[in-house]
């Protein structure tokens, strides 16, 4: 048994559901299809979170309604008013949630608005497969995907989750060969929709090979692999054809986009390898990241825009030991701030953070009553794996270095 996922720019229009379709007729045995929100739906969904004049809202929610069932038309009859019929029920309740949930809680309403996209779009892409003969079952990854209740990067419960794994799924499969279902989705214990954090559905993926002991996961994606840099900002990148699991987490978690970084850890622990492979040309080899430890022979480079470079130094010039140490991130974890990279000295303390979410403001109240502060906003964040002084030389060229840090193997530049 294997497990497919299947990102939002696969199934964004009409061709990409030719494609899944294509792949799944190809592809023996049982699988387990995982399936994001549509194209840049996630986005559009996420401008409903704050309250909107009403007028605004239902604009909004009309050219999403508009862009999907114009894909859906795609779904031959008699599955193609099937599905019509589903979708609306799905848009009223998209509906009553951006007019009616409490706001009180902005990021309880901003899973249960923006997790209706991987609904959605499970919905036609199931529809589309049974309209082409491709028997299938749509599953609601909120009955298994069980997690605690802290909204947008909730937990998952992996021994919870197996049961209903075997439960909804496993069961399922013994009837029909493949299953559809969501990505980034879940649901706490105490009756509210949760998601995995952006980009999510990778880790869904995972967390289900994990609990149904799969073969393997396959990201089908618009790349031809992983690459060592993003093409939209280096040139003359490099497909890898391999990675261990120790390169890709450290890839993930310094934030290469291609994986979600929770994504390797299951894998990992349950030895099950994982290819990235275009959803454009099913027959290319991809890359396959697993057990297999030889290094990379080229540098990766990763970018991340949009840092904040935080200083803190006590008033009373006391070492920042245990003590400050302590009061210091657990100010960043009620904030629920994402360190990047973080350096310390006898009585200071920097840190690089992803300031997407304007979180710089509250740190600032958080620590000006005991700390000397200083920061950089806008900053820019380099990490360059298996990195050389060439490669160093290129990043740096007519920038001014804030901070560096460096182990055998990573580098990692903070760069205004």
């Amino acid at each position: 048994m294997k497990v497919f996922k299947f990102g939002g720019a696969s199934v964004k229009d009409a061709e990409g559901l030719k494609r899944v379709s294509a792949i799944l007729k190809a592809t023996q045995g049982e699988v387990i299809v995982v399936v994001s929100a549509m194209g840049k739906i996630t986005n559009a969904l996420e401008k409903l979170v704050p309250k909107l004049d009403a007028t605004e809202a239902e604009k909004q929610i009309r050219a999403i309604e508009e862009y999907h069932l114009a894909i859906a038309n795609e779904i031959k009859e008699p599955y193609r008013n099937a599905a019509y019929e589903t979708l609306q029920k799905d848009f009223t309740n998209l509906r009553g949630l951006v007019k009616d949930h409490p706001i009180n809680n902005q990021d309880e309403r901003y899973d249960s608005i923006v997790s209706i996209g991987e609904i959605i779009s499970t919905r036609i892409v199931s529809g589309y497969l049974s309209a082409e003969g491709i028997i299938n079952e749509w599953i609601d990854a909120r009955n298994v995907i069980t997690t605690d209740d802290c909204h947008r990067d909730a937990k998952v419960d992996f021994d919870k989750t197996t049961d209903k794994v075997n439960t909804y799924i496993l069961k399922t499969l013994k009837e029909k060969r493949i299953v559809v279902t969501q990505g980034f989705i879940g649901f706490s214990d105490k009756g509210h929709v949760t998601t995995l954090g952006r980009e999510g559905s990778d880790y869904t993926a995972a967390i289900i090979a994990y609990c149904s002991n799969a073969e393997s996961v396959t990201i089908w994606k618009d790349v031809p692999g992983v690459l060592n840099a993003d093409p939209k900002k280096f040139k003359d990148t490099v497909k890898l054809d391999h990675l261990s699991y120790q390169d890709a987490i450290e890839l993930a978690y310094y934030g290469a986009s291609v994986i979600h970084p929770k994504t390797i850890k299951p894998l990992q622990n349950k030895n099950i390898p994982l290819f990235v492979k275009p959803f454009s040309d099913p027959s290319a080899p991809g890359t396959c990241i697993d057990a297999d430890n030889n290094h990379l022979l080229v540098p990766c480079f990763i970018s991340r825009p949009n840092q904040a470079l935080l200083s803190l130094s006590p008033k009373d010039f006391s070492f920042i030991a245990e003590e400050n140490l302590s009061y210091i991130f657990d100010s960043f974890a009620q904030l629920r701030v994402k360190v990047s990279m973080m350096q310390h000295s006898a009585i200071n303390f920097s840190v690089c953070f992803d300031n997407g979410l304007s979180k710089l403001p509250h740190l600032l109240d958080a620590f000006q009553d005991n700390y000397r502060v200083l920061y950089n906003d806008n900053v820019e964040l380099f990490t360059i794996r298996y990195y050389d002084q060439a490669t160093i030389d290129k990043i740096t060229a007519g920038r001014n270095i804030l901070l560096e840090q460096r182990s055998r193997y990573t580098i990692q530049l903070v760069l205004k």
